[in-house]
C-alpha cells in the first residue's frame, strides 16, 4: 500500500527515510493558525496535546480525501511553556524573543501522530518530551542566532536539536523522534499491524 506523509517537513522526511520507509511527501495545505483558532472557538479542550493531535488529524484528512487508498500520516508538534503555546518565529527578532522566554526554563514538546486509510482513523497518538533550556549568556545567544540559519524560522522554539540547537540544553527527557516532531514507534507498529512492514 502506498504511504503518504502529509508534510514536507525536512526532519519528518529524514525520520521516515532513516527508518527505511518508502513514501511520498505532500504539503497538506492546512492553515494551522485557523485550525487552532477553530479548535478554541469550539469550546473543546485545547491544551497543547489537543492542539497537536487536532492539527495532525487535519493534515492526514486533508491528504486522505484525495488519496483514500493510501495510508496517510499526519503529524504536528506544539511547544508549551506553562500555559503559553509557541508558534514558529517569523524572523531573527522573533527567535530571540522565544529563546529568551525559554532561557533557564523547562518546556514541553507535544508531538502527535494521526494515520488515516480509506476515510478511517487507524492510529492517533500524542507523546510528550520535556526539555530544560540552560541559562545561556546573551553573548552565546547572539552567536547562536548567527549560526542557526533556517532553524530559526522552520522549527518551533527556534532550535533544531540535531544541529547546534543541542547547545541550548541542560537536560532532555523523552523520545528522540518525539523531539524531532513525530512519535515514530507508534507509526512503525501501525504499519506492522497493517502488514505494510514485516512483523
Amino acid at each position: 500500500m502506498r504511504l503518504v506523509l502529509a508534510s514536507e517537513s525536512r526532519s519528518r522526511r529524514q525520520m521516515l527515510s532513516a527508518a527505511g520507509l518508502d513514501y511520498d511527501a505532500m504539503a497538506s495545505g492546512v492553515d494551522e493558525a485557523a485550525e487552532h483558532a477553530a479548535l478554541i472557538a469550539s469550546g473543546r479542550a485545547a491544551g497543547p496535546g489537543d492542539v497537536a493531535l487536532h492539527l495532525a488529524r487535519a493534515k492526514a484528512n486533508a491528504i486522505g480525501k484525495f488519496h483514500p487508498e493510501a495510508i496517510v500520516v499526519g503529524s504536528d508538534q506544539v511547544l508549551a511553556l506553562g500555559n503559553e503555546i509557541f508558534s514558529k518565529a517569523e524572523n531573527r527578532d522573533g527567535a530571540r524573543e522565544a529563546l529568551l522566554k525559554l532561557r533557564g526554563q523547562r518546556h514541553e514538546l507535544h508531538s502527535a501522530l494521526a494515520v488515516v486509510h480509506r476515510g478511517r482513523e487507524i492510529c492517533a497518538e500524542v507523546d510528550v518530551a520535556r526539555l530544560d533550556v540552560r541559562a545561556f549568556s546573551d553573548e552565546f545567544l547572539e552567536r547562536y542566532l548567527d549560526e542557526a540559519g533556517d532553524a530559526l524560522t522552520t522549527c518551533v522554539g527556534a532550535y533544531r536539536l540535531e544541529g547546534t540547537g543541542i547547545q541550548l540544553f541542560d537536560r532532555i527527557e523523552g523520545a528522540y523522534h518525539t523531539i524531532l516532531g513525530m512519535p515514530l514507534l507508534p507509526l512503525l507498529e501501525t504499519l506492522r499491524q497493517m502488514k505494510v512492514l514485516p512483523s
